[in-house]
């Protein structure tokens, strides 16, 4: 997953006084039992039960969320935020109120990286969706003050995104930077870049399109090409059949820079979607 960062905790109030204000602190408003954590903002589990239990990619982290997070998701989510409750298909183009082509990045942490994309890119809509709260709050906060409307955020589980919200052939491209590598062999089931992940996703980009993989796990890196290798709907920009160099637009992240740190070695994956012979192009 991308990094992510805890604010320290708000110093207590004495009795009867008022909690002092700390610019960047985290907040913990009082709400009744039950009351949501944010009323016009994204909701704990928005899909509910209307779906089949199965092996997440993902696990929800729940951390503290500071001053300038919580306005952020009050006062944006309405316009720029989403819950994936797989109750609707989404219109790209009325969503962004334009016809740019759409990429949706899957886990973007705290949303540095997809706002300095989204910054370079103003042609390009960034579909971003990850679970995590504080970055939901963070990478809103981050558009507000880089003036960007070429973003939207999205809560929720990206395989319900797909399967249920998406048209046939929508995406222009598709980014999973960092996912969780999910290291334990038991658990490598979990990890989101699998066969029928990429058949689900391959029915969502248009032709061309390029879905691009980034990833200090090496063990993960080399299923990542192995599995894209095989796979009928994709084939690899690189004439080599390897990994790719980090293209100039993926900006270096904190937790990547960390890794490097640490002596990990990133790598990154670029295929392109190519239709198979006879495939329909409006499969749903």
């Amino acid at each position: 997953m991308s990094d992510t960062v805890n604010a320290s905790e708000a110093l207590r109030p004495a009795s009867g006084q008022d909690a002092p204000h700390t610019p960047g602190a985290s907040v913990r408003p009082a709400r009744a039992k039950g009351e949501p954590r944010f009323p016009d903002g994204p909701k704990a589990d928005p899909a509910g039960s209307h779906f089949e239990r199965r092996i997440r990619s993902f696990q929800p982290r729940r951390s503290r969320v500071t001053a300038g997070q919580a306005d952020a998701l009050q006062r944006l989510w309405p316009a720029w935020g989403f819950d994936i409750d797989g109750s609707r298909r989404l219109d790209l183009a009325e969503f962004f109120g334009n016809d740019h082509p759409v990429v949706l990045e899957i886990g973007f942490g705290m949303g540095e990286a997809t706002a300095q994309m989204a910054a370079a890119d103003p042609a390009t809509n960034i579909l971003a969706v990850d679970v995590h709260t504080p970055g939901q709050g963070n990478l809103l906060n981050l558009a507000d003050r880089l003036g960007l409307t070429n973003v939207r955020v999205g809560n929720g589980d990206a395989i319900i995104l797909l399967r249920e919200m998406l048209a046939p052939g929508s995406l222009g491209g598709l980014r999973v930077y960092f996912p969780d590598p999910w290291p334990k062999k038991r658990h490598h089931k979990r990890r989101l870049i699998q066969p029928e992940f990429l058949t689900l996703a391959a029915t969502r980009l248009a032709p061309g399109a390029v879905l691009h993989c980034a990833t200090d796990w090496e063990p993960y890196a080399e299923q990542m090409l192995d599995v894209l290798t095989a796979h009928p709907d994709f084939e690899n920009t690189r004439a080599d059949g390897g990994f790719a160099p980090r293209p100039a637009f993926r900006p270096l992240t904190r937790f990547e820079g960390q890794g490097l740190e640490k002596g990990h070695v990133v790598n990154d994956v670029l295929f392109r979607r190519v239709p198979r012979e006879g495939q329909a192009a409006d499969r749903a």
